[in-house]
């Protein structure tokens, strides 16, 4: 299971998050604006302001493309970024890992008080079945949106505003160098959950409490020998926190993997809204990157900014699997979506419609607007309510680019079978 946070800002400053513009980083013109967003928005008769009975998915009829709007479609299936073969074969992957999930009592006991009337286990993986049929037999985007449209109906999350707007962010696997065992250049640490975890006592320690202000105190405290493994800088072993994985190469010249394995009572703060309190950086604009670089310029603040995070996560050693989501299977490139589980339903199929960075030929970011059928296989710490998506962007330095810089607003569906008539 991984643990992620949103790691620009905290739930409570969503609303500030909105009006963060993005850095150009390129455009590629698409359709005409009712083409790019009215078909995607909530049908307009749905108008309901008792959100306390407003179902989290609301049914409605497939959206209808434009047919000069490309970002409608999921061509990346068939045909990848800058002339590369399509992800078909890691799409297939990602529906036969949420198969596997949903033939568990694991899934049976996530499913059997569902909210959203209609949305069972059983139908969800015959939706899956179906999809992964049309993935193998059709061969273009187009055919496979025609196919979709013709047999399934979309669940539209209702999103922040009950109108579908969804927030999206994204996260990544880290890559960084580790030790075995401390030395005079590894001296930051990773920790082992407590095997009496479930026993401490509330409030739990904070992180401050845990580690000390330099993160350097965990051997005098609770967490005395349950380190796991050491980094050179103090700011990977916590970003590996934010994200809740992270591939090592060790340096004994081999390599392995961490993966999350507990957690304290304390939600994420986040440093960066920390950072723009104190003046340091300006709120608008901030993004991973600009906060990245603000502590490589000042290191020692690191200090004075990661205690105030009181969260804290623990780590196995996973010795090179695939990073994992809370649905216990393996999460995919593109592919995988963390939501909020006591809302969304576990390893069914989705659709995203958002504005994501992607590398152009000689790696510099552009942003574009995009549809990706997903599969639900993940959550995290502050992805909260029906107007959240987390999108995981893979492993290493350019997924962490692109994450770094994701932050939009878009559409979430969910994809089921019609009933039988």
């Amino acid at each position: 299971m991984k643990f992620k946070f949103i790691y620009l800002t905290s739930l409570p400053v969503v609303i500030l998050i909105l009006l963060v513009r993005i850095p150009s980083l390129g455009y590629r013109p698409l359709s005409a604006p009712e083409c790019q967003l009215k078909k995607w928005h909530l049908p307009g008769l749905f108008n309901n302001k008792n959100t306390q009975k407003t179902p989290v998915l609301i049914a409605r009829s497939p959206v209808t493309c434009c047919a000069e709007d490309r970002s409608c479609v999921d061509e990346a299936i068939y045909q990848g970024e800058n002339g590369k073969v399509g992800d078909k074969k890691a799409l297939l992957n990602s529906i036969d890992r949420s198969l596997r999930y949903l033939q568990t009592a694991r899934a049976d006991a996530a499913y059997e008080n569902y909210q959203v009337p209609g949305i069972t286990r059983d139908r969800v993986y015959k939706s899956l079945l179906r999809f992964r049929q049309l993935i193998l037999t059709t061969k273009s985007a187009t055919e496979l949106h025609q196919a979709i449209a013709k047999e399934f109906v979309y669940y539209q999350s209702i999103g922040r505003d009950s109108k579908g707007s969804v927030l999206f962010t994204a996260y990544y696997e880290p890559m960084y160098t580790a030790s075995r065992v401390p030395t005079a250049e590894y001296r930051y640490p990773v920790y082992k959950a407590p095997p009496d975890l479930a026993s401490w006592s509330l409030p739990h320690p904070t992180r401050l409490e845990l580690e000390g202000a330099d993160g350097l105190q965990g051997s005098k405290g609770k967490l005395r020998g349950l380190e796991l493994f050491w980094f050179r800088d103090r700011l990977e072993p916590y970003m590996v926190q934010i994200q809740g994985s992270a591939k090592l190469q060790l340096t004994d010249g081999t390599k392995t993997s961490i993966g999350y394995a507990g957690n304290i009572a304390y939600n994420y703060k986040s440093i960066g809204r920390e950072l723009a309190n104190d003046g340091k950086l300006p709120l608008e604009g901030m993004t991973m990157p600009i906060i990245l670089d603000y502590f490589h310029k000042y290191p020692q603040e690191l200090n004075v900014y990661i205690p105030r995070d009181p969260s804290f996560v623990f780590f196995q050693e996973t010795k090179n699997a695939p990073a994992q989501g809370s649905i216990g299977q393996p999460i995919t490139a593109e592919r995988s979506i963390a939501t909020d589980k006591s809302l969304m339903p576990p390893g069914a199929l989705a659709l995203i419609r958002a504005d994501f960075p992607f590398a152009d030929e000689k790696g510099k970011l552009e942003h574009r607007v995009v549809s990706r059928y997903v599969l639900d296989q993940d959550t995290g710490g502050a992805i909260k309510g029906a107007g959240r998506v987390d999108y995981f962007l893979g492993t290493g330095k350019l997924a962490g680019d692109r994450a770094g810089v994701t932050v939009g607003n878009g559409q979430l569906f969910y994809l089921l079978l019609k009933p039988p008539k």
